[in-house]
C-alpha cells in the first residue's frame, strides 16, 4: 500500500474533493486495489450521490468487510439512499451488532423505520381510497419551523452524514460574514446569518415552496435542493467551488444578487435578488430557471417568509403536472 497515496486520498476527502479521489483510485489496476482503496473508493462515490456504483464496489469486499462495522455502515447508507430500505436496514443492524451504540447508525436505523411504517400507511390509505387528491386545498400543510430552537433541532434539518459531510459547515465567525460579503458585493441578510449561526447550510426536511399556478406555468410548487452556507471551504457554500459567484459567472445566472439554494434540477435555484432593494437592503427571494431563458419567479419577500414558508415532502401541495 502506498502511504503517499492513503495520504492524498485523506486529504482530499477533508477538502470535499471526492472527483479526485475516484481518478486516483481507478488509475490503480482493479488486481492491485485492496480493502482499503476499494473502501475509499466507495465513501467517494458514496459523496458523490453514486450510489449503484457504490454498492458494487462494496460488494467486491463482501467477504472483507463481514466483520467491519464501517463497510456495513456504508454499504447500508448507499442502500439508504437507493431507497433499498430492507437491504439497507440489514446492513445497519450488522454494523450496529458489531459496534453496538453508535448514533449514526441508530438514527439510520430509526430513520428506515419511520420510512417503511410512512409506506405502509399510504399503502392502507391507497386501498381505502381510491379517489386521488387534486388539489391544495385538499391537503393540510405542515410549514417549517421558524428560527430559533427548532433550527437547532433535528425537526428542520436533514443531517444525515452524507449530507452533514458534503453542505455544513461551522458556524461562521463575524470576520468570517465580512469577507464573505465582501467577495459577493452585498450584505447577507439579518434573518439568513442568524440561521447560519445555528446550522450553517444544509439539506432541509422542508424543501418545498408553494407557488402561484398563473406565474409558474401551472406548477404549484418548487423544490430545493439544499440551502447553502456561509463560508468557502465546502463546494456548496456561499464562496465555494459550486458557489453563488461560481453558478452565476459560468452557468450564466442573472446578476441580480446571491444564490441561496440549488434545486435538484442542475438548471433551476433560488436566488436572494437585490434589484429593488439595493446591495445593502433586505433582498426579495426568487426563482430562477435557466431553461426558460432564465425566467424569474417571485417567490417571497424575504428570506424569513421564504424560510418559513417551506413545507415538507409529506404535506406538499399536489401536482398533476409533475414536480420541478
Amino acid at each position: 500500500m502506498n502511504d503517499e497515496l492513503l495520504e492524498r486520498l485523506e486529504a482530499w476527502h477533508e477538502e470535499d474533493e471526492y472527483e479526485e479521489i475516484v481518478n486516483a483510485i481507478t488509475q490503480v489496476p482493479e488486481d492491485e486495489r485492496d480493502y482499503i482503496l476499494i473502501n475509499h473508493l466507495g465513501r467517494a462515490l458514496n459523496n458523490m450521490e453514486r450510489y449503484q456504483e457504490a454498492v458494487e464496489q462494496f460488494l467486491s469486499v463482501a467477504e472483507e468487510g463481514e466483520n467491519d462495522p464501517l463497510w456495513h455502515y456504508r454499504i447500508g447508507l448507499a442502500y439508504y439512499y437507493l431507497e433499498q430500505y430492507e437491504n439497507a436496514r440489514a446492513a445497519f443492524e450488522a454494523a450496529d451488532r458489531l459496534e453496538p451504540g453508535d448514533e449514526d447508525t441508530q438514527e439510520f436505523l430509526e430513520w428506515i423505520r419511520n420510512k417503511t411504517t410512512e409506506e405502509l400507511r399510504e399503502e392502507l390509505v391507497e386501498d381505502e381510497s381510491a379517489e386521488p387528491v387534486h388539489s391544495v386545498t385538499e391537503i393540510t400543510i405542515e410549514p417549517a419551523p421558524g428560527i430559533g430552537m427548532h433550527l437547532e433541532s433535528k425537526g428542520f434539518w436533514n443531517d444525515s452524514p452524507a449530507y452533514v459531510d458534503q453542505y455544513v459547515l461551522s458556524p461562521p465567525t463575524e470576520e468570517q460574514i465580512e469577507a464573505v460579503e465582501e467577495q459577493l458585493v452585498f450584505k447577507l441578510p439579518t434573518f439568513y446569518i442568524n440561521m447560519m449561526k445555528l446550522h450553517n447550510g444544509g439539506v432541509p426536511h422542508y424543501r418545498y415552496f408553494p407557488v402561484s399556478q398563473a406565474e409558474n406555468d401551472g406548477k404549484v410548487h418548487i423544490e430545493i435542493s439544499n440551502i447553502l452556507g456561509v463560508g468557502r471551504e465546502k463546494a456548496h457554500s456561499l464562496c465555494g467551488a459550486a458557489g453563488s459567484r461560481v453558478m452565476i459567472e459560468q452557468e450564466g445566472y442573472p446578476e441580480i444578487g446571491v444564490v441561496l439554494c440549488e434545486c435538484p434540477s442542475d438548471s433551476e435555484v433560488v436566488m436572494l435578488d437585490y434589484r429593488e432593494s439595493g446591495n445593502a437592503g433586505e433582498p426579495e427571494v426568487v426563482h430562477v430557471n435557466k431553461t426558460e431563458g432564465y425566467k424569474v419567479t417571485w417567490l417571497a419577500p424575504d428570506v424569513a417568509t421564504f424560510i418559513q414558508g417551506l413545507v415538507n415532502e409529506e404535506n406538499q401541495p399536489a401536482n398533476l403536472e409533475g414536480s420541478m
